[in-house]
């Protein structure tokens, strides 16, 4: 028989080498897939399956350390593997029960007690992801639903203050301005029928007044709550702004590509009222008659409506705080308001050479 080879140790002493290399191999490869197996399942968990997943990590992790099966705990109080959370703190937050192990030094072996102890805290990263997400989407909730009240709240005070102004407009007109009118008739008839000059030209003076005060009636009237937009709809009241705009030497580009008719009032009260701002402050701030473009256009459900001017614009810096202390700012935080109380939105852009206004509203504006 040969002997055996001199850098070998003898037969025996090879073959326990080789089963104990064998043993450890096999060790370190269950450690191995315990790591890669959780790391997978809880990089795939979703939010109403994390909690089987987690589950199963755990049942994995029992089997690692030789028992049958863990229960897992979501509480503040137990005994076990703790999983740690980094948002609880001090606090567990949730830990594992496994018999036999009330505590990772339980485990005899420091490399499985180190496996062990990584799967615990790959289990912990993937519990605070998910419960921060859960708290995100709280949060997202509940902003969502503080501004869907918020618009509802902006929404029912325009609506209010509509209603009021086309009372008053209504009262106005069936009212002082009648009143008023035929003062107005009855002075001019009556200055006809006397003799003395003196009073006939007192009679055309008050008449006179009395008709001043009949137009000024009627533009408070129209400014509060136009007829044309209640009679007519928004195309005819946003014509009647270009047209007035145009007898103040206004050169306006009018273009209107928009079924309104379709629109609920609402809507085209708001599109009016920004319309309507929109040229009252070309009227305060362009620094006289200019070129002016009002478009209101429909694409596919979508409203724009864009009103620009081609006057004096914002110079600098110190232009526009002086703009904000005429009530300009006001003027524009107010359109936005009117245009998110439906849903839509509004932008305001000033330079050198103009100021324009874009109110837009999708085609799923609020009903």
């Amino acid at each position: 028989m040969e002997s055996p080879h001199p850098l070998l140790s003898s037969p025996v002493d090879t073959v326990g080498e080789l089963r104990e290399l064998y043993r450890a191999s096999e060790s370190r490869a269950a450690r191995l897939r315990l790591l890669s197996s959780i790391g997978r399942d809880l990089a795939l968990a979703e939010d109403i399956t994390v909690r089987d997943v987690i589950q199963s990590c755990a049942d994995r992790i029992a089997h690692f350390t030789g028992k049958p099966k863990a229960t897992l705990h979501y509480s503040n109080l137990g005994t076990g593997l703790v999983i740690p959370v980094a948002r609880h703190r001090d606090q567990p937050g949730a830990w594992i029960e496994i018999d036999g192990l009330t505590e990772l030094t339980d485990i005899r072996d420091s490399e499985d007690r180190d496996v062990v102890r990584m799967a615990l805290e790959l289990i912990g990263t993937t519990v605070n992801r998910f419960e921060q997400e859960r708290d995100r989407a709280s949060l997202l909730a509940a902003l969502s639903d503080r501004e869907r009240r918020l618009e509802f709240v902006v929404g029912r005070l325009f609506s209010a203050q509509e209603e009021e102004r086309r009372r008053l407009s209504h009262d106005l007109h069936d009212g002082v301005a009648q009143t008023a009118t035929a003062l107005a008739r009855l002075l001019e008839g009556a200055s006809g029928k006397t003799c003395d000059p003196l009073q006939s030209d007192e009679r055309l003076r008050l008449a006179s007044i009395a008709r001043d005060l009949v137009g000024e009636l009627r533009s408070i009237i129209a400014g509060l709550r136009p007829t044309l937009l209640d009679d007519l709809g928004l195309q005819a009241a946003i014509t009647s702004i270009a047209d007035i705009l145009a007898s103040d030497r206004y050169e306006v580009d009018l273009q209107i590509d928009a079924p309104t008719p379709g629109l609920p009032s609402h809507v085209e009260t708001a599109l009016y009222r920004v319309a309507q701002e929109a040229t009252n402050n070309i009227r305060k701030h362009a620094g006289g008659p200019c070129r002016v473009l009002i478009h209101l256009v429909e694409d596919r459900g979508a409203y724009c409506l864009r009103v620009r001017d081609f006057g004096q614009g914002i110079k600098d810096k110190r232009g526009l705080g002086d703009m904000e202390r005429l009530g300009h700012h006001v003027g524009i935080q107010v359109m936005q308001e009117r245009m998110i109380a439906i849903g839509g939105s509004l932008e305001w852009q000033g330079s050198e050479g103009g100021v324009t206004v874009t109110a837009s509203l999708g085609a799923s504006y609020d009903q």
